[in-house]
């Protein structure tokens, strides 16, 4: 007879980690200092530039846009300034992000994460946000209670104040962001009127919707978890790069303000203040965006204390290491600060990193201006036709199609040049549509400031043997004979 087994004990199985931590609002604290005068004097410059910039008028002659800074989709020009630059002329574009790129990597390698903390505009608008947010709703505290409270009629009073005012910021930045492809006061008067096309308020409210919800919502999980930067500048920085640190030397051990601790009371001010909610102390980070506010958090506190300012500074890690190695062993106390201090140096600016940022720099540069002197007023594009590639005529000759784009860059003046193949001899070259001059050479006119097209026939008669690719030349010569833009081509024909 089959017995029945006992039952086994259950044993207690622990429950899976999640891989899913819920977001935890930061609620950063206003406060003021050195860094933080400066991160406000830097937002009101970019903000005035980006919203007032649009506005500037340049005086370029009748019938050009007079905004200074355009970019011109319906015409095909960038505008910006004296300069004016066609869309075969994207180099110099090219050129500029190129410069860029190469001099936020300098800046980074000399001074960390300055872009992200001062001028990026993500960390802009993210501060501007947050201080109408302050402005309504109060400090960090009162926010904090205010979240954790019963959502009254004072608490619904606050946030639509706040959203309200969030969105009409947003509709600014998503509206002057409007302006720069188009007239300022005409889209502004378009928009208001609901005059504007749906391509308008489309961007509109995409350059709006963005804003609102990044710097209002997303804020500081744009720089963690969106932005690439903050994955590969780590690349970018060394030893000699000046970074906010804090100085472990001097702050540990961390506790009262007595003899027997450091200068670090464990305070968290500095954490109170991060825009992005992480402790300094724990060294560097990704997440740290090297705003300084830290700094200013920490010296305010040791203002009150009676020591040293500079526990949390912009230091090198060079630095860092070099008063660690030379406190060694001593107690806390200001022999062991001073002596810290004193094993610094200065920063070293110059090095293989920095000369390279610098000599591409300059090599692009060189470039991009030696490409701006020799800038042609005058372009000719040829295109051959490429089905068919020729066409056999009735009488056995050879004939090949072309189109011809002259851009004329100068206003105010149309131009009328001949144009004259360079090939072998026999080849007769017409253009549909254009008149001849006493030479018989075909007359092409150009409009000013703009594109015109040709078609070109270029015929080899019966009798007169080319390969199956010869090479030709078109050239556009002046009154006075002077060749003004040369273009290769080829003619094609039947493999012998």
């Amino acid at each position: 007879m089959n017995q029945i087994a006992p039952d086994r004990p259950k044993v207690d199985q622990k429950p899976e980690p999640s891989l899913y931590a819920s977001h935890q609002k930061v609620q950063p604290r206003a406060v003021k200092g050195r860094v933080r005068n400066i991160k406000w004097a830097v937002l009101v410059v970019l903000l005035a530039l980006y919203y007032v910039v649009p506005w500037f008028r340049w005086d370029r002659g009748p019938g050009v846009p007079d905004q200074a800074v355009l970019v011109d989709i319906g015409h095909a020009r960038l505008f910006f300034l004296w300069i004016e630059l066609w869309p075969q002329e994207v180099y110099f574009l090219t050129g500029a992000l190129v410069l860029g790129a190469i001099g936020l990597f300098a800046v980074t390698s000399l001074y960390g994460r300055l872009w992200c903390g001062f001028t990026c505009p993500q960390t802009v608008w993210t501060d501007l946000f947050m201080w109408v947010e302050r402005r309504i709703e109060g400090d960090r505290n009162a926010r904090i209670k205010l979240d954790q409270g019963a959502k009254d009629g004072r608490w619904w009073k606050l946030k639509l104040s706040k959203h309200a005012a969030w969105l009409g910021i947003a509709m600014a930045t998503g509206g002057a962001w409007i302006m720069y492809f188009n007239d300022a006061p005409t889209v502004t008067w378009a928009l208001l009127t609901g005059q504007a096309s749906a391509t308008v308020y489309g961007f509109f409210a995409l350059f709006t919707a963005t804003t609102y919800v990044l710097a209002g919502a997303a804020r500081e999980q744009v720089c963690t978890y969106m932005c690439p930067w903050p994955r590969f500048q780590g690349a970018m920085l060394d030893d000699n790069s000046l970074v906010v640190t804090y100085r472990d030397w001097r702050g540990e051990p961390r506790g009262k303000p007595d003899a027997a601790h450091g200068d670090c009371v464990d305070c968290k001010a500095c954490v109170h203040v991060c825009p992005t909610g992480i402790d300094i102390r724990d060294g560097q980070q990704l997440e740290c965006i090297g705003c300084g506010l830290c700094v200013d958090a920490c010296d305010d506190v040791m203002a009150k204390l009676g020591r040293d300012k500079g526990l949390v500074a912009f230091e090198t890690l060079k630095n860092l290491a070099a008063s660690q190695a030379a406190v060694a062993g001593m107690p806390p106390g200001p022999a062991r600060n001073a002596a810290g201090m004193a094993a610094r140096v200065p920063q070293k600016k110059i090095r293989p990193r920095t000369l390279i940022y610098s000599g591409v720099i300059l090599g692009v540069v060189a470039l991009m201006l030696g490409a701006w002197m020799l800038r042609a007023t005058l372009t000719l594009s040829v295109e051959r036709d490429r089905a068919p590639l020729f066409v056999q005529l009735s009488d056995g000759g050879i004939r090949n199609g072309y189109t011809l784009k002259l851009a004329n860059k100068t206003r105010g003046e149309d131009l009328h040049l001949a144009l004259v193949l360079d090939g072998p001899q026999g080849l007769l070259l017409t253009v549909q549509d254009a008149g001849e001059d006493a030479a018989g050479r075909p007359i092409l006119t150009t409009r000013d400031d703009g594109i015109t097209q040709w078609r070109a026939l270029v015929t080899a008669p019966p009798g007169l043997r080319l390969g199956d690719n010869t090479p030709v030349t078109f050239r556009l010569v002046d009154g006075s004979g002077r060749t003004l833009v040369t273009q290769r081509s080829a003619f094609m024909g039947p493999r012998r």
